[in-house]
């Protein structure tokens, strides 16, 4: 595995998260996107963010990670910056979708970028409804690829949602 990750550490307690840099690098979150998918088995998703400059990377990295994901070819909507409230009414929006969102703790210097996952109902996903396998690929460097060029996923702005919310 390329930038290995202390994944017991990272992905926990309902969420992906650690100190950047050191504990979390933007990796994780191509991986923890294209897992997702797969975990997920979702065709679409919704992925927002808060805005933060180290957010920024993590953000397009997921999201691009989400295309990339065996054959789910994942339509993945950009609401851009938003809250937990407005990614939960925008997956509600685009059919009951799976979720992601991202945002960065700035405390004095040290930063804690956290990733949280929602499955189609907007719950958070958990250690049994998917955290657990997501690590289990991780650790096994078994992070999802595109099977052919017809099978990756696009990514679409819609930052439409968000506003109209």
């Amino acid at each position: 595995m390329l930038n290995p990750i202390d994944t017991e550490a990272v992905i926990r307690d309902g969420r992906i998260a650690g100190v950047f840099p050191g504990e979390i690098h933007e990796g994780v979150a191509w991986w923890a996107g294209a897992c997702h998918v797969v975990v997920s088995r979702a065709r679409q998703m919704a992925v927002a963010h808060d805005g933060h400059p180290t957010t920024a990377e993590f953000h397009r990295r997921l999201c691009r990670g989400a295309t990339h994901a065996e054959h789910y070819a994942c339509l993945v909507s950009d609401l851009g910056t938003a809250g937990e409230d407005q990614l939960h009414r925008a997956m509600k929006e685009l059919g009951d979708v799976p979720g992601a969102l991202l945002s960065t703790a700035d405390d004095g210097g040290r930063q804690t970028v956290t990733i949280r996952l929602y499955d189609a109902q907007g719950q958070p996903v958990t250690e049994d409804t998917g955290l657990a396998k997501i690590r289990k690929l991780i650790d096994a460097d078994r992070v999802p690829r595109p099977v052919n060029d017809q099978a990756r996923g696009r990514i679409v702005e819609r930052r439409d949602l968000v506003e109209a919310l």
